[in-house]
């Protein structure tokens, strides 16, 4: 049983493999290039005010090492960190007192976040929802915190494309449930290597538009990835593609089957 459903005590611990993986990735330039363009989408999402002069409340949900929290905190921004492995929160609070940045950083799960309601203006789950058997909770508990008109930013796993990175498996997105099933069994037991030695590996596979359908009920807008590219920048190709993208449902279906994870940019009405 996931640590996160209701009632379960809560297992901070994870294999050393996965720590220094994650430790690892974190700071690879393209890691640093993904946060930095997260932000730079989110920001202009949220309501632009010329009277506001606080700082934006953010809150990374499985911040892991920090990096995203550092992203925003190293723009002035008022941010906290929320992850359920206890070494990687160190990691990432080492990394913050390095950088001379201050980040409240806490041990705890996606489910039971330790915030009052209404009390964020952007909340951050990247790569989470796919491990927590109760994913809706998770969800529920981020819509709670967020205050109207804030932003909401999900990724995670994409059914519709046979490429992933969850598991060393070939086309593994569009394997039965029945063999999901099995290989989370032994990723668990006596294979964790395929699943890159990950305590609690996917166990759900999304695609944009489950996850906007679901959202809806919160009375969230929701945007994909193509709806927030820039379409004034780079060559002439590259914008008439990206007009293509953001002005034709069918093309942004087309371009869901080729990513290989989902991403949603959901405001709160």
């Amino acid at each position: 049983m996931n640590p996160t459903d209701t009632g379960a005590k809560l297992d901070t611990t994870s294999p050393q493999e996965f720590i220094e993986y994650y430790a690892r990735e974190s700071l690879s330039e393209s890691t640093r290039k993904r946060f930095e363009g997260i932000c730079s989408k989110v920001l202009k999402l949220l309501p632009a005010s010329a009277q506001r002069k606080e700082p934006w409340q953010v809150l990374d949900i499985g911040c892991g090492p920090g990096m995203q929290c550092i992203t925003w905190a190293a723009k002035g921004h008022r941010v906290h960190g929320l992850d359920i492995n206890a070494a990687l929160i160190d990691i990432a609070r080492q990394r913050a007192s390095e950088a001379g940045l201050t980040i409240d950083f806490k041990v705890g799960s996606a489910t039971t976040v330790p915030y009052d309601n209404e009390s964020m203006d952007v909340c951050l789950m990247p790569e989470l929802l796919e491990h927590v058997q109760a994913w809706e909770m998770c969800v529920r508990e981020a819509v709670r915190v967020l205050r109207r008109s804030g932003v909401l930013f999900l990724s995670t796993t994409n059914f519709l494309c046979p490429i992933q990175h969850e598991f060393n498996l070939p086309l593994y997105s569009w394997y039965p449930a029945i063999l999901k099933r099995h290989f989370e069994q032994l990723a668990t037991t006596t294979r964790p290597a395929l699943a890159n030695f990950a305590r609690y590996p996917a166990v759900h596979w999304f695609s944009f538009y489950q996850l906007r359908r679901y959202l809806a009920q919160y009375d969230l807008e929701c945007y994909d990835r193509f709806q927030m590219l820039d379409a004034d920048s780079g060559s002439t190709h590259r914008q008439i593609i990206v007009r293509l993208l953001r002005q034709s449902a069918f093309f942004r279906f087309v371009g869901q089957l080729c990513i290989t994870g989902t991403v949603v940019f959901a405001v709160k009405r």
